[in-house]
């Protein structure tokens, strides 16, 4: 890495770093340790099971240089029992945790230097699994690659944190009962690209998708969880096999427990998030997104004075607190990197 590189430059991009982690097995053999080698291309088979039939998945996760001057993971457990269930689902091989652990470790000690300093953003660590054996018919392939790489990304708000407009999609939904919703397949996400670029077109942040079974529940905001908040009571979609059981989620509401808010995890119909006092999505890559506006066919409802609400900033600070360490880690969420 250049010396000279210049951190608040960083956007939420790709920025290669220098060394990746790589391992492979066959069909239901146990995963071993991998090896660290230079970032770049992979070879693969054109028939490979995920290039053909979309067998894989894919983790978001991020490490800190906190104010402390340690180098700490968010909870990066949670995100190795995901890939578990996901690989479940999908018939693939679950990379055990303490590999999945072991390897995000290497990456990121091999990649330290690009680290970014306090304040200045994180590294994004992103895990994939796949099936990268050939295979014709359709049909679990007959081996399989987990690899993670890293990347340096800047504060997803530049300059503070902003309350985003948002368009609830009429015609498009992203999962249905039943299918892979609730794991982070890759699959998941081609589909939601033709909404977000359309509803973008037209001045929105993002697009929020309601059930597929009865079109008045919210489910996700493009890739990020949901909620809403009305007489101090908050409010989140319930996980019902069709939403991501994201991780900033999870920690969202017992965050908000802990300091004393009533939390319902149910069904949160579009009707009810907009007669709401705030609103905010979630995920690894923002933290937590104020939502300024909702707007449902020729309704379009403005939370506040369009800038984030009271409990949203309150929940937004104490999380990203926790992660830069001027908050106390009093869940035991921060997993320290090995010196």
């Amino acid at each position: 890495m250049d010396e000279s590189f210049d951190w608040d430059s960083l956007t939420f991009s790709l920025t290669p770093t220098e060394t990746m982690y790589i391992t492979e097995t066959e069909g239901d053999a146990p995963w071993m340790p991998g090896r660290l080698q230079p970032y770049g291309d992979i070879p693969m088979s054109p028939a490979a099971g995920v290039l053909n039939y979309g067998q894989g998945l894919f983790e978001g996760m991020k490490a800190f240089r906190t104010t402390k001057g340690r180098i700490v993971f968010f909870r990066p457990e949670e995100n190795a029992r995901r890939m578990q269930r996901g690989a479940d689902r999908l018939k693939m091989p679950p990379v055990p945790e303490s590999v999945f652990i072991d390897a995000a470790e290497q990456v990121v000690a091999a990649n330290i230097n690009w680290v970014p300093p306090t304040g200045k953003g994180a590294m994004y660590v992103r895990p994939l699994l796949m099936g990268s054996g050939p295979i014709l018919g359709v049909a679990p392939a007959p081996s399989y690659t987990f690899l993670i790489y890293a990347t340096p990304v800047g504060p997803y708000f530049k300059g503070g944190v902003n309350a985003i407009d948002l368009l609830i999609s009429e015609r498009h939904h992203r999962a249905a009962p039943g299918g892979s919703g609730g794991v982070k397949a890759i699959g998941n996400y081609a589909p939601g690209m033709k909404p977000s670029k359309e509803a973008k077109a037209d001045g929105y942040a993002e697009v929020i998708y309601l059930d597929a079974e009865t079109h008045t529940c919210i489910e996700e905001v493009g890739a990020a969880n949901f909620f809403c908040i009305k007489d101090d009571v908050i409010y989140t979609p319930e996980l019902t096999g069709t939403i991501l059981p994201g991780i900033t989620r999870d920690s969202i509401v017992q965050l908000a427990r802990h300091f004393g808010y009533k939390v319902h995890e149910t069904k949160v119909t579009a009707d009810f998030a907009m007669e709401a006092d705030e609103a905010f999505c979630c995920g690894t890559a923002a933290v937590i997104s104020p939502i300024g506006s909702i707007t449902h066919g020729n309704k379009k409802r403005v939370y506040g004075d369009g800038q984030p609400g009271k409990i949203t900033t309150q929940l937004y600070d104490a999380l990203t607190g926790i992660q830069n360490e001027t908050e106390e880690d009093v869940f035991g969420w921060l997993h320290e990197l090995p010196q």
